[in-house]
């Protein structure tokens, strides 16, 4: 039982060459240490080694009819599967270009016939336990590759967690739906895909940063949790002491993600864009925005493009308070402020995509449902 267990792991050396005697002198020298394979021809040679149990060194002889040793190994080398075996080249051809030729190709080793045995056992013997290390080497980066591939999705699960916990905490308080939170992420999306080639924002909005940006988009009224429940769930038009309270929520916002990366002892780079947008939503292109009256481009790009976002839905939606307006409508607004409430170029580019935001806005639509569920729970919050 030991033994057979013990012959099992043993490594396998694939012998080819297309003399019966070469083949049999070779088995007997490599029989008690290694299991072997034996080929009579290079189209066979290629099939064991294809197989799904290839050999882990191949010893390969030159001159034989057909397929002769050169194209065998240029073979071997290039598929995938094959290009790491090692090929020793067993051959009667003495001549250094010969030799030459058979390193350039690929080949580990070459010896000449007639062989020498206990050089070819010790030459077989260097060549595995190269194989061997760099097996494991290989085995060992996969799996470490993969772990940091399970490690690096985690940390993004726990990411977008994270923010849809925070932005779900927000909308139980606000009069918005939760649907309000989709429909923004995806209209910010789409606009910044179709500005990437823009040349003011190009350098800015890479791939990476959109995928961060949409992520951060939920977090745009976070600040609401702190707006007390007469104001934030008031109906009517705000007072003027009212308006004040609530044109502190982005800087509260702001505020409550600094605080947890303080908690952290550290700045967290994905919630950077969830601070700007937080913090800067409210602001106007022409300064005329809060909470800090920034203008034109101190305004963060992430924030520019929630402001037109935002609004828009707002505009196109019903609400326990107030119908929702028709799209062109909405339009018409969105296109009034362009250069005073928003970025002239994030206008056009949504002019543009106009068929793609009432997509969005379809697809993520609010249900009968969705509005008198979310007056209940005002109505309760209210009560409270």
């Amino acid at each position: 039982m030991s033994d057979t267990l013990a012959a099992d792991t043993r490594q396998t050396v694939l012998v080819v060459d297309d003399t019966p005697d070469n083949l049999t002198l070779m088995s007997a020298l490599l029989k008690d240490t290694y299991k072997v394979k034996i080929a009579n021809n290079g189209e066979k040679a290629l099939k064991i080694a294809e197989s799904i149990s290839p050999p882990d060194l191949i010893l390969l002889d030159i001159m034989m009819p057909g397929m002769d040793g050169y194209e065998v190994c240029t073979q071997l080398k290039a598929k995938p599967a094959t290009r790491d075996i090692p090929v020793i080249f067993l051959t009667a051809k003495t001549e250094i270009e010969d030799e030459k030729r058979g390193l350039e190709l690929g080949a580990v080793d070459y010896i000449t016939k007639p062989i020498s045995p206990p050089i070819v056992l010790a030459r077989v013997h260097t060549h595995l336990v190269v194989k061997a290390s760099a097996d494991f080497l290989k085995d060992k980066n996969a799996f470490l590759e993969a772990e940091v591939q399970r490690r690096t999705r985690e940390v993004q699960a726990i990411q977008d967690v994270t923010i849809m916990a925070m932005a779900s905490l927000a909308e139980t308080r606000d009069n918005e739906t939760g649907n309000h939170i989709r429909r923004t992420q995806f209209y910010v999306d789409a606009l910044a895909r179709h500005l990437q080639t823009h040349p003011r924002f190009a350098a800015e909005l890479d791939d990476k940063t959109i995928d961060v940006i949409f992520k951060s988009a939920p977090l745009h009224d976070i600040g609401k949790v702190g707006i007390p429940d007469r104001i934030l769930l008031k109906p009517g038009r705000f007072e003027p002491e009212e308006f004040e309270i609530m044109k502190t929520h982005p800087a509260l916002g702001r505020d409550a993600i600094v605080h947890a990366e303080q908690q952290l002892g550290m700045e967290v780079p994905f919630l950077a864009h969830a601070k700007d947008i937080a913090y800067c939503h409210q602001e106007k292109w022409d300064g005329s925005g809060y909470p800090q009256g920034l203008a034109g481009d101190a305004i963060p790009l992430s924030a520019r493009l929630m402001a037109l976002a935002d609004v828009y839905d707002a505009l196109i939606s019903r609400r326990v308070y107030k119908p929702a307006m028709p799209h062109e409508k909405a339009v018409q607004i969105i296109q009034e402020g362009r250069g005073t409430h928003f970025d002239p170029d994030i206008v056009d580019a949504f002019l543009q995509l106009q068929d793609r935001f009432q997509e969005i806005a379809h697809r993520f639509s609010d249900s009968d449902a969705d509005i008198a569920e979310k007056a209940e729970q005002l109505a309760r919050a209210v009560g409270s």
